[in-house]
């Protein structure tokens, strides 16, 4: 599955673990409680692994200007804004967005299994949350060692997908665009 894009694969793990799961005994406590190990040991990895990365940037502390323009929020009629910061604040940016995401999943799962009684979700989001931190520009970049050139480079492009067509598009680090957010007034304070 090298070739073909996250999404795709997330397709076919999450059909073929939902095969999976219909053939597991969830009634049984002691797989119940396997289950339940399996998503809080994975919980555990994408933290640890989140944790090395904030400890990654920390340690580079690259402090590279980076300026790029903001798209306007989805239904706004406002222009783009022009945000300068650097390499070091934009990663630990992109970093805290994973974790809440993180964090988000885990409360929405935590839901559904304590108070709705589902039980086979939770043998999903142990695979699907590792493989997509795994997967990640932060990752590829401090944990697996790839230049920072190409799709990796600052600004992250989002993932194509159905939310992002209907987005204003992607940030703009094109020279043409950020001078014209220059001239027009639109940026902000520099974050350090």
């Amino acid at each position: 599955m090298a070739g073909l894009s996250p999404q795709i694969t997330n397709l076919v793990i999450i059909l073929g673990m939902m095969q999976v799961s219909k053939r597991i005994p969830f009634d049984d406590p002691t797989v119940l409680n396997g289950v339940r190990g399996l998503y809080i040991a994975s919980n555990v990895i994408i933290a640890l692994i989140y944790l090395y990365i904030q400890s990654c940037i920390n340690k580079k502390k690259d402090m590279t200007t980076l300026k790029y323009v903001e798209p306007p929020p989805m239904g706004s009629t406002e222009e783009g804004k022009l945000v300068t910061t650097t390499v070091h604040a934009y990663d630990i940016q992109q970093l805290r967005t994973a974790f809440r995401g993180q964090a988000m999943g885990v409360a929405m799962m935590a839901f559904m299994h304590l108070y709705m009684k589902y039980t086979n979700p939770l043998l999903i989001q142990s695979i699907i949350p590792l493989k997509s931190a795994l997967e990640g520009n932060l990752a590829k970049i401090y944990v697996f060692g790839q230049p920072a050139v190409g799709d990796l480079k600052r600004p992250f492009k989002q993932a194509a997908g159905f939310m992002s067509a209907m987005q204003n598009g992607q940030a703009q680090s094109d020279k043409k665009a950020v001078e014209a957010a220059e001239r027009a007034g639109r940026g902000g304070v520099k974050e350090e």
